[in-house]
């Protein structure tokens, strides 16, 4: 069967490949994408869609900043469905010792040029009064923003469509290596660019890709207009997502302009079970409830599990795989796909192209040396 001929396959239809789609169109790059479920499933479904900036390294605040930037550059053309609402952060610190933690961050992000101010107990149970009584304070980062995730997935597909890109979808890839993606009914498709963007799966594609599956958990409620107001996230929520084994949970507790409120957040590593569990969504809502005590009264609605792909240095594997001429990695996000895709897919772009980019891509190559630490 003759196979036609693209500028670049994409296999992987979640938040960070449809964004991929979308720069290749936009640059105008013939371009198919290759999805094995349905799109925007898998990680991009069970994700909380909070776009913020990090600081747990300088490369890490670099490629989130930039892609909120990029975020809040579309604010006025995404669809309503996809639910933008520049809720704003509020890191809350439980103690004087984690008061200490806001005050580094606030003068990380203010020398770095990213507004936050600092919050006293008085003033953060003014703002979100649902907060239990006695936290110390809290860092404020206004300019942070919460969307749907499958909607936001959405809406670069359909922008990459619209601009000529195709979606393939329930079609399984058996092999990718330079010489062309093997689907699964053995179909063979060339293009002159692979990018491997599937995920925590990435690694079974391309096996020199340190890629592992570290599972989270969240927990939607029914409408609850006004009960929260700011994205609220514990500064305990750091130490958690810097553990390399076992299980976690955290404060995580996410706003919807439609009036859901969010809840999370766990992590798990070496789960590739998809399925709900019981005792970990318990221990996640325990720990909300500690913080939030009337969250107990809301009714929740759904929970949801997903699967996303972590690497050891805690940054993306973005740009061309070594020892390929022709792939490329966009994967190894973990719970930062959301914010990043943008600034994911313009870097890969411009490295494809030979473009100039606005931030380094460096820290960013699959091949770098952090990732041997």
């Amino acid at each position: 069967m003759s196979s036609p001929s693209y500028d670049a396959i994409i296999v992987g239809a979640g938040i960070v490949g449809a964004a991929c789609a979308y720069e290749c169109a936009l640059a105008g790059l013939k371009v198919v994408v290759i999805e094995a479920g349905r799109p925007t499933g898998g990680a991009t479904s069970a994700g909380m869609g909070h776009v913020v900036v990090m600081d747990n390294s300088e490369a890490q605040f670099e490629l989130t900043r930039y892609s909120r930037e990029l975020w809040n550059e579309r604010a006025s053309e995404l669809p309503d469905g996809c639910q933008y609402f520049q809720a704003g952060t509020l890191w809350i610190a439980a103690d004087e010792n984690e008061m200490q933690e806001v005050r580094r961050k606030h003068g990380y992000y203010s020398s770095h040029g990213v507004r936050t101010s600092i919050l006293g107990g008085a003033e953060l149970a003014r703002l979100e009064p649902n907060l239990r009584p006695g936290l110390a304070g809290a860092l404020l980062v206004p300019d942070d923003l919460v969307l749907d995730p499958p909607s936001a997935a959405a809406y670069f597909l359909n922008r990459a469509t619209d601009k000529g890109a195709r979606v393939m979808t329930g079609q399984p890839v058996g092999q990718l290596d330079d010489s062309g993606v093997r689907l699964a009914n053995g179909d063979v498709l060339q293009a002159g660019a692979y990018i491997n963007a599937a995920g925590w799966q990435a690694s079974q594609l391309t096996s020199c890709l340190p890629v592992v599956a570290r599972k989270g958990h969240l927990v939607i409620t029914r409408r609850e207009p006004g009960f929260i107001r700011h994205q609220l996230v514990e500064l305990g929520y750091l130490q958690s997502a810097h553990q390399s084994t076992g299980s976690s949970v955290a404060f995580n507790v996410q706003p919807r302009r439609a009036g859901e409120v969010i809840i999370g957040a766990s992590r798990q590593f070496g789960s590739e079970d998809t399925n709900v569990e019981e005792d970990i969504v318990r221990r996640m809502l325990d720990r909300a409830v500690g913080y939030m005590p009337g969250l107990s009264n809301l009714e929740g609605a759904r929970a949801r599990a997903g699967i996303r792909a972590a690497t050891p240095d805690k940054l993306p594997l973005i740009g061309q795989v070594s020892g390929y001429d022709r792939i490329f990695a966009a994967t190894g996000h973990e719970g930062l796909g959301i914010t990043t895709s943008p600034a994911t897919a313009r870097l890969l772009v411009d490295g494809m192209l030979g473009r100039e980019s606005a931030i380094a891509r460096e820290p960013y190559l699959p091949v770098r040396e952090r990732l041997a630490e």
